[in-house]
């Protein structure tokens, strides 16, 4: 069992949620204001998406992520950034019989530069990196990262000084992390996130966690995260598995049955859960050790 894990929260994602949740963050203050909130509860990362100010709809702004990046590097808390690159890999197609040509209205799709520009302008201390292409729950829309743009980005956010957290929504994702590893385009340790029940990708049963968990490289550090409901119950099995712990409102709008959340509030009560466990939460100098992260701004 592990006894020392740190918190992530990813404190509002790309999903169409906003409608659902009269108080998810939409604005690059609101943004920042969470993550800082999520880190005086407890959290040691903030993992970020920007969103539309105007329509509340993902964005991948430089401007946006400038403004809640200044404002968090500004606020009392040391907090660990760590900034989505998954934004411009979105591909919708056309239903049917006429899948071509994609909807244009829905379809973002960029190049390895374009979807790194704010990484590379604000240099976070950690940015994601999706590790394959996977159909992304119902419709017609397929997350889109082929080898060559993953290796791309790969060698970009390397030679950035970045730490990459590998976003692993499948067992192949997970081979092809470690084909990358093989290549010399990340460095140890690897920081893994085990994304699990997102439709299509790996089920959130109990089995198919210990099978990823038993096929990471030897050098990782990594996480783990369910959606909805089985949000905060991955809190307490990830101590079980040797796993650090995702929660907030990307992932989960409920704190219980009825009841909307907050993400300091979900920080809260996987603090609970863990501290009734006897595990300690690790704080940000702690994570930065671990990964051998260089703190920024």
């Amino acid at each position: 069992m592990k006894t020392s894990l740190f918190i992530t929260c990813a404190v509002t994602g790309a999903g169409d949620t906003a409608s659902l949740h009269p108080g998810l963050p939409i604005t690059p203050k609101q943004i920042a204001q969470a993550a800082i909130e999520a880190a005086r509860a407890g959290a040691a990362v903030a993992h970020i998406h920007v969103r539309d100010p105007e329509t509340g709809k993902a964005a991948r702004d430089v401007a946006l992520y400038r403004e809640v990046v200044e404002r968090i590097r500004d606020a009392d808390t040391d907090v660990i950034i760590n900034l989505t690159a998954g934004m411009g890999g979105d591909l919708v197609l056309g239903d049917g019989e006429t899948p071509l040509p994609p909807d244009a209205a829905q379809t973002d799709m960029a190049g390895p530069t374009e979807r790194l520009a704010h990484v590379a302008e604000l240099l976070p201390e950690i940015c994601t990196l999706d590790c394959g292409t996977m159909n992304f729950s119902l419709g017609d829309y397929i997350m889109v990262n082929t080898p060559s743009i993953l290796r791309a980005m790969a060698r970009q956010v390397q030679a950035l000084g970045v730490r990459p957290e590998l976003e692993v929504f499948d067992t192949g994702h997970l081979a092809f992390a470690k084909q990358m590893l093989k290549e010399g385009l990340l460095d140890a340790p690897l920081m893994i996130q085990l994304c699990m029940g997102v439709p299509y990708g790996a089920p959130n049963d109990l089995l198919t966690l210990q099978a990823m968990v038993n096929a990471l490289p030897a050098e990782c550090v990594y996480s783990m995260f369910s959606l909805g409901r089985f949000q905060l119950p991955y809190v307490g099995l990830a101590p079980m598995v040797g796993a650090n712990i995702r929660v907030g409102l990307e992932d989960n709008l409920y704190l219980a049955r009825g009841r909307l959340a907050s993400n300091a509030q979900l920080v809260e009560r996987a603090a609970t859960i863990l501290g009734a466990m006897n595990v300690e939460i690790l704080g940000p100098q702690a994570v930065r050790d671990l990964l051998r992260l260089t703190k920024r701004g």
